[in-house]
């Protein structure tokens, strides 16, 4: 079991996770969303009918709920940090929630891409040559995320190190922690949201099975 302070790592980190993107007008930090020919089936299949469309399944299913379970852990993490910022959690009271929270969310996180670059990415491309475009976005995606990821375990351990110091200086290094944090988060939204209008649209248009 891990201790309060013992923070999640990363299998592989010594790897690179250099991003080569021909358009970086796509890259994840720079966009607010892809268009049409990425996304090409997004439009025969709007949002508000995946739920109910004859081949949304199981697989479909979970995806969505992975998503929207990272969408809760990350904004949990976040609130934890807040509520010390705002000195609503004392430093100690502060390490018991935010550690674990920030473990979960990191794990999950990583796991996730990993399970998708590996086993289900793949195989979309297999599908429609068409698609893939959209699946290269978005394992470039993938490894922004994880170099975002790490560099957040480092100022975590940075954060747990000042809670340490005297006076204020674990308020200031949750402050500092608290807007990269947040720009990691928004990004991975960014790419939750992106993944979705390709990978929904594409289990509708082709069914489940060829991905299992």
């Amino acid at each position: 079991m891990r201790s309060e302070r013992a923070l999640w790592t990363a299998r592989g980190d010594e790897e690179d996770c250099g991003i080569a993107e021909d358009n970086t007008d796509l890259a994840l930090a720079e966009r607010s969303g892809i268009d049409d020919s990425i996304a090409y089936l997004r439009g025969a299949y709007p949002q508000a009918g995946w739920r109910t469309h004859a081949n949304f399944g199981q697989l479909a299913d979970f995806w969505l709920h992975v998503h929207e379970s990272l969408r809760s852990e990350g904004a949990e993490v976040a609130s934890v940090v807040d509520r010390f910022r705002v000195r609503q959690l004392d430093p100690h009271a502060f390490q018991r929630a935010f550690v674990p929270r920030l473990n979960g969310f990191l794990g999950h996180l990583e796991q996730h891409h990993q399970i998708e670059d590996a086993a289900y990415f793949p195989r979309f491309k297999t599908i429609d040559p068409r698609m893939v475009a959209g699946f290269d976005l978005l394992e470039a995606d993938h490894a922004l995320i994880h170099e975002l990821l790490l560099k957040t375990v480092d100022d975590a351990r940075a954060l747990l190190t000042a809670l340490a110091l005297p006076g204020d200086a674990g308020l200031r290094a949750a402050d500092g922690y608290a807007q990269r944090a947040d720009r990691f988060l928004a990004l991975m939204l960014r790419h939750l949201a992106d993944e979705e209008e390709i990978v929904v649209p594409a289990l509708l248009e082709h069914g489940e099975r060829p991905l299992l």
